[in-house]
C-alpha cells in the first residue's frame, strides 16, 4: 500500500519560503547583484519639490528615479553582466506638490521635463480654427484650448469639435475683459458663467483659467483657485494677433522654446499655417507636445 504526501497549507508556506530563502541567500552572493547594489544609488535621481519661485512663481514638482533592484536584477541575470541599460526604474513623487502650494499664476512647467504645451485661446477666428484642428488631430498632438463663455454660447458645435478630438478644455474669461480691472463680484461672475456654459456643452469644469491679454491682479487668481482652477500664463508667445508671416512666427517660438514652455497661440492664420512645422520641428529637437495637465503633473519624461 503506498501513500500519498498531502499538501496542507502550512506545508505549502512552508516550501515558498525555504524556496525564497534560498534564492535570497543565492542572489546575496552572485556577482551581478552585489554589482547591481553597489553601482545602483549613482544611476538614481531625486526627486524635486514643487515652489513658488520668485521671478517663475508657482512651479511643478518632477519626480525622482530609484532603481527596482529585483526587475533589474532579473535582466541582468537573463543577460549574464551587469548592464546600466537594462536598468529598471521606479518613479519617486516629490514631498510637495503642485496643488498644495498657495495659489499663484503658473508660467512653466518643470524646468527638466521636455516637453511644451500649445494653450490656445479662443474668442475669435472659427475659420482658423477648423484649419488648425485636423492638423493637431494628424500629428496626434493635445492642445489645452481656453474658451471664452460667450463664444461657446455662439458656437456650441465647434466647441464640441474641440472637446471631442481630445483637447483640453479651460476657461477663458466670459467677454474677454481686462480682469485686473474687474470689481470682485465681476471677476467672479466671469469665472462662474464661463465655467456653467462650458459644463453644459461639454459636461466638463475647466481646471485651467487664462485671463485675457495675460491681465490679472491677485484676487483674480484666488478666486480661480477657489473655484479650482489654477491661472495659466505662457513663456513664449507666437504674437500671432499681429498676422506675422509663418517663417516669422516659427522663428519665434523655435528660438525661444525651452523645457517646461507654454506657448501662446490664438486661432490665426498665421499659426494655422505654423502649426505643422512647429510641431516637426519641435519633436525634432527632442520635445514632447501636450496639454497644460500633462505639462505640470509630476510624471518623468523617460528616455528611450
Amino acid at each position: 500500500m503506498s501513500y500519498q504526501m498531502i499538501k496542507t497549507p502550512y506545508k505549502l508556506n512552508y516550501i515558498d519560503a525555504i524556496k525564497k530563502d534560498a534564492a535570497a541567500v543565492s542572489t546575496q552572493h552572485d556577482s551581478i547583484y552585489q554589482e547591481l547594489i553597489e553601482k545602483a544609488p549613482q544611476y538614481e535621481i531625486k526627486a524635486q519639490n514643487a515652489k513658488i519661485d520668485q521671478i517663475w512663481k508657482a512651479t511643478p514638482g518632477y519626480n525622482g528615479l530609484k532603481v527596482n533592484l529585483e526587475k533589474s536584477y532579473r535582466k541582468m541575470k537573463k543577460a549574464g553582466l551587469f548592464n546600466k541599460k537594462l536598468l529598471v526604474y521606479d518613479q519617486v513623487k516629490p514631498e510637495v506638490h503642485l496643488q498644495s502650494l498657495k495659489p499663484e499664476p503658473i508660467y512653466r512647467g518643470h524646468p527638466d521635463k521636455p516637453m511644451v504645451s500649445f494653450i490656445i485661446n479662443v474668442a475669435w477666428g472659427n475659420e482658423y480654427l477648423t484649419k488648425m484642428l485636423p492638423i493637431l488631430k494628424k500629428y496626434q498632438v493635445k492642445a489645452t484650448f481656453f474658451l471664452e463663455g460667450k463664444w461657446v454660447e455662439k458656437h456650441p458645435d465647434l466647441a464640441k469639435n474641440i472637446f471631442n478630438d481630445g483637447h483640453e478644455i479651460g476657461n477663458h474669461s466670459y467677454n474677454h475683459p481686462d480682469m485686473s480691472k474687474l470689481t470682485s463680484e465681476r471677476i467672479s461672475e466671469q469665472l462662474q458663467l464661463t465655467n456653467e456654459n462650458i459644463k453644459k456643452t461639454l459636461q466638463v469644469v475647466p481646471k485651467w483659467f487664462a485671463p485675457p491679454s495675460g491681465s490679472f491682479r491677485k484676487e483674480v487668481v484666488d478666486k480661480a483657485h477657489h473655484l479650482g482652477m489654477g491661472t495659466i500664463m505662457w513663456t513664449v508667445d507666437t504674437i500671432d494677433w499681429q498676422k506675422p508671416q509663418p517663417a516669422v512666427l516659427q522663428h519665434r517660438v523655435l528660438s525661444k522654446v525651452h523645457n517646461g514652455a507654454i506657448i501662446l497661440m490664438h486661432p490665426t492664420d498665421a499659426t494655422a499655417n505654423s502649426l505643422a512645422v512647429l510641431i516637426q520641428k519641435l519633436r525634432g529637437k527632442g520635445f514632447q507636445i501636450g496639454t497644460v495637465s500633462q505639462l505640470l503633473n509630476e510624471t518623468r519624461i523617460m528616455k528611450e
